[in-house]
């Protein structure tokens, strides 16, 4: 089975968990070396975790409560070269909910061949808007989003796997 269609079934077992976005990447995104610059990926995965959480009301919720997310750390690992003009599917999901801690992962393919081209997370921290000090996460945010479990995460094979 082809692997959008894998992650279509995947939405019936996690309805609404998966978020995707996708988007062609733009020239200014690549460097010297003809591809994609390993840090545009980073802010990629914080794009795609700003419409995430946007999508699913959680900005406006964790405004509500007068919060915000910081991003803690980052971790990535890249796979493949992207280029520009490639279009590319970008998945995102909530692991889980900890105290004043969120943990979100991600995945990078391009459209056309369905390659992994990178696959990451991010540990996210819940902060006091005003303050910016550790903030318990508003259960009302919380509710918003479906963790994933690790066994219903999207796929990190490649076509040729």
């Amino acid at each position: 089975m082809p692997f959008f269609q894998k992650v279509r079934s995947m939405k019936k077992t996690v309805p609404n968990a998966i978020y995707r976005h996708e988007f062609t990447v733009p020239k200014s995104a690549v460097d010297q070396n003809g591809h994609v610059n390993n840090v545009v990926y980073v802010q990629w995965m914080q794009d795609v975790a700003v419409l995430h959480s946007r999508d699913t009301g959680g900005t406006a919720a964790m405004h509500a409560a007068g919060a915000t997310w910081v991003a803690r750390s980052h971790w990535i690992e890249y796979l493949s070269p992207t280029f520009a003009g490639d279009e590319v599917v970008a998945l995102s999901w909530v692991v889980d909910f900890r105290r004043v801690r969120s943990m979100r992962r991600y995945r990078f393919f391009r459209k056309s061949d369905n390659v992994l081209l990178a696959k990451g997370e991010t540990d996210w921290v819940s902060v006091d808007a005003d303050s910016g000090r550790p903030r318990k996460i508003p259960p009302q945010v919380a509710k918003l989003f479906t963790l994933v479990p690790e066994n219903e995460e999207p796929p990190t094979f490649t076509k040729d796997s």
